[in-house]
C-alpha cells in the first residue's frame, strides 16, 4: 500500500463522515474535503505506526466536533481498510496507522516496476524554470563558491526536472565591464614580462593564456601599439579562459543549456526595451541628468541609476535587460544563485521585478549560498598551485574526485559555511558519507549477484514475509523518496536528497547485519532457497534502486564494486 492509496482511502472515510453529519443536521455550508485536508506523516518514533495523520484536529473546527471523538470515528473505518492492520488515537486527535506487513511490503515491488522513475512526479509538470547558476566571472578558474554553486545548481536542476519541470540550466557570461578590462591588462603585463597591474589577476593560469594567446596569434603581436595588444588578450584571453571553465565543468558533470553573453543585451537593444517598458509602466524618472528606476514604491532602499549621467549604464541596466530577457523566453520561474557577498542585491532585484508586473520570489527567485573551506590536516587551503590566492574546483577534484567532490557540496544546506575536510573525503571508510553510501550500493550489488550464483531469484514476491523490524524500518524509509524529492524540489534543497539517501544506506546495512541470519537473502550452506530469500531479493533490489535514484539526483555515480 503506497501513501497515496492510503491517502485515497481516508478522505472517502472522510467524506462518508462529513455527509453522515450533514444528513444528520450539521449546518457544514459547503464543506469540501480535500487530499490536502487528509495529509499522511511518517512518525518520527516507529513505535507509532507506519503513518500519522491529523485529519482529524484540522477538521473538528469546521464541523463542530471533539478532534478525539472525530479522530475515533475516522479511525474505527480506518481499521477496515485492506491493508490497514490497525488505526490507533494518540494526543489531542491523530490517527497512527500500521500496515500489515503484506500491504507494507508491496512497495518493493512497486519500486522495481517505476525503476528510474520511482521518486518523480508531476508536481511542477508543464513549469518553465530557467536555473541561472555559477556564472563565474570569466577572468580565472572556477573558485569554490562557483564550485559549490556548479554541484547544487546541476543537482537542483535534476530533481525539479524529477518533478515534472521542464528546466533550462543557464550561464551568465560576464562579458563586459570592468573585470574583462583587468584581466586583459594582466595577461599583456604577463606577456610583456612586467608585473601584475595592482588591480589585476596573479595565478599561474594568466601566464599560461598569456602565451597560449601570443603563439595563436597569426601576426606580429610584438609590433603592434599597446592598445591593439590589449584588444587582442581581451578577445582571445577571455574566449580562452571561458572555454577552460565550460571545459572544467564538464569534467564535473554539470552541463549548460545556454550560454548567455552579458555583452549581447547592451548590443542587442535588450536593456533599452526593458527603460522603455518600465517608462510606460510609470516606474522611470530623470534626475541630475540620469535616468533612475523608482524601486522604492516597491520596498527597496533606495532608487537605482539605470543610465549614469555621463550616458554609461549602471550594472542594474544588464539586470533589467536580462530578466526582461528571459520573461520574453517564456520562463515563468526564474532562479538566480548568487554568493554571500550578493545578499544585498535582493532588494532591488525584487523590486524590479514587481516594477514589471511579477511577483517576487515567484517569477524570479535568488537562493544564497555561504562560504566553502577546504581543510587539509586540519588546517584550512589558502592558495592554489595554479590560481594563486584563490582555491579552486580543480583543487577540491584533483584531492578527492568528482563523485566526492560533488557530494560534499551538496550534502548540505546552502544557508551554511562548509568546511570540507579533504582527509576525511579520501577515506574508505563509513566515516566518508559518499563512500558510506556507495558502498551500500555497491552491497546490493553484490549480494544481487551473490543470489544469483545461489539460485535465488524474484521469481516469487510474498511481502507478508517481510516481517523483521529492520525490514520494516527499511520499507519506511523508501516510501519516503518521492516525498523528499517533491519536497527538495518544493523548497530548492538538494541537500534532502543527499541526507535521506545516507539514512536508507544505514537501514540497508543494519538489514544486511542481521546477526541471527533472519534477512539474510542468500541461504545458508546447503540451506534451500525459499520464498523468504525470494522476497528479500526483492527488498535488497528495490534498496539498490532507490539509492542509485538518489545519487543520480545529486549527480553522483552509483558503483557496482567498491
Amino acid at each position: 500500500m503506497t501513501p497515496a492509496d492510503l491517502s485515497a482511502a481516508l478522505l472517502d472515510i472522510v467524506t462518508a463522515v462529513v455527509d453522515r453529519r450533514r444528513a444528520g443536521g450539521a449546518d457544514l455550508g459547503e464543506l469540501t474535503v480535500t487530499l490536502d485536508d487528509v495529509p499522511l506523516e511518517r512518525p518520527k518514533n516507529r513505535e507509532h505506526g507506519d503513518w500519522s495523520s491529523n485529519v482529524a484536529m484540522r477538521l473538528a473546527k469546521k464541523v463542530g466536533a471533539n478532534p478525539r471523538e472525530l479522530a475515533t470515528e475516522i479511525a474505527e473505518a480506518a481499521a477496515s481498510i485492506d491493508g490497514v492492520a490497525s488505526a490507533e488515537i494518540a494526543g489531542p486527535g491523530f490517527i497512527n496507522f500500521r500496515l500489515d506487513a503484506a500491504a507494507a511490503g508491496q512497495l518493493a515491488q512497486t519500486i522495481l516496476e517505476a525503476g528510474e522513475a520511482y521518486g518523480h512526479s508531476d508536481v511542477y509538470h508543464g513549469l518553465l524554470v530557467n536555473l541561472e547558476f555559477v556564472s563565474a566571472n570569466p577572468t580565472g578558474p572556477i573558485h569554490m563558491g562557483g564550485a559549490r554553486w556548479a554541484a547544487v545548481g546541476d543537482s537542483l536542476a535534476r530533481i525539479l526536472q524529477a518533478a515534472g519541470a521542464d528546466v533550462t540550466r543557464e550561464y551568465y557570461f560576464n562579458d563586459h565591464g570592468s573585470q574583462i578590462d583587468r584581466f586583459a591588462r594582466s595577461l599583456l603585463a604577463a606577456y610583456l614580462g612586467e608585473p601584475t597591474p595592482e588591480d589585476g589577476y596573479g595565478g599561474a593560469y594568466i601566464g599560461e593564456i598569456a602565451a597560449t594567446v601570443a603563439a595563436g596569434f597569426d601576426g606580429d603581436l610584438a609590433s603592434l601599439p599597446r592598445d591593439e595588444q590589449q584588444e587582442v588578450f581581451r578577445s582571445r584571453g577571455t574566449a580562452l579562459m571561458f572555454e577552460e571553465i565550460k571545459n572544467r565543468l564538464h569534467s564535473f558533470g554539470v552541463d549548460f543549456d545556454v550560454f548567455f553573453h552579458e555583452d549581447s543585451l547592451h548590443e542587442s537593444g535588450a536593456v533599452e526595451r526593458a527603460i522603455q517598458r518600465l517608462r510606460e509602466q510609470g516606474h522611470i524618472f530623470e534626475a541630475d541628468g540620469a535616468i533612475w528606476l523608482r524601486t522604492t514604491t516597491f520596498g527597496d532602499d533606495r532608487d537605482r541609476v539605470i543610465i549614469r549621467s555621463n550616458g554609461e549604464p549602471a550594472y542594474i541596466s544588464g539586470d533589467l535587460g536580462y530578466y526582461l530577457d528571459k520573461r520574453e523566453r517564456g520562463f515563468e520561474q526564474n532562479i538566480i544563485m548568487l554568493g554571500a557577498d550578493h545578499h544585498g542585491y535582493i532588494g532591488r532585484m525584487m523590486a524590479m521585478t514587481e516594477a514589471f508586473g511579477d511577483v517576487p520570489n515567484v517569477n524570479l527567485q535568488i537562493l544564497i549560498g555561504q562560504m566553502v573551506n577546504l581543510v587539509k590536516d586540519g588546517e584550512p587551503m589558502k592558495m592554489s598551485k595554479r590560481a594563486g590566492t584563490i582555491v579552486t574546483l580543480d583543487d577540491l577534484v584533483d584531492a578527492v574526485g568528482v563523485d566526492a567532490a560533488r557530494y560534499s557540496l551538496v550534502r548540505s544546506s546552502t544557508d551554511s559555511q562548509l568546511d570540507i575536510d579533504l582527509d576525511l573525503l579520501s577515506k574508505r571508510s563509513n566515516e566518508n558519507p559518499v563512500y558510506y553510501v556507495q558502498y551500500a550500493h555497491a552491497r546490493t550489488c553484490s549480494v544481487a549477484a551473490n543470489a544469483a550464483k545461489a539460485g535465488v531469484d524474484r521469481s516469487v514476491f510474498r511481502p507478508e514475509l517481510l516481517t523483521h523490524e529492520s525490514e520494516s524500518a527499511l520499507l519506511g524509509a523508501l516510501q519516503e523518496f518521492p516525498r523528499v524529492v517533491a519536497q527538495a524540489a518544493e523548497l530548492r534543497e538538494p541537500h534532502r536528497v543527499a541526507r535521506y539517501i545516507e539514512e536508507v544506506a544505514g537501514l540497508y546495512h543494519a538489514w544486511y547485519a542481521v546477526r541471527d541470519g533472519s534477512t539474510r537473502v542468500i541461504p545458508f550452506g546447503e540451506e534451500p532457497v525459499t520464498d523468504a530469500h525470494r522476497t528479500r531479493l526483492w527488498l535488497n533490489d528495490a534498496t539498490g534502486q532507490v539509492i542509485r535514484n538518489g545519487l543520480g539526483l545529486v549527480g553522483v555515480s552509483a558503483p557496482e564494486r567498491m
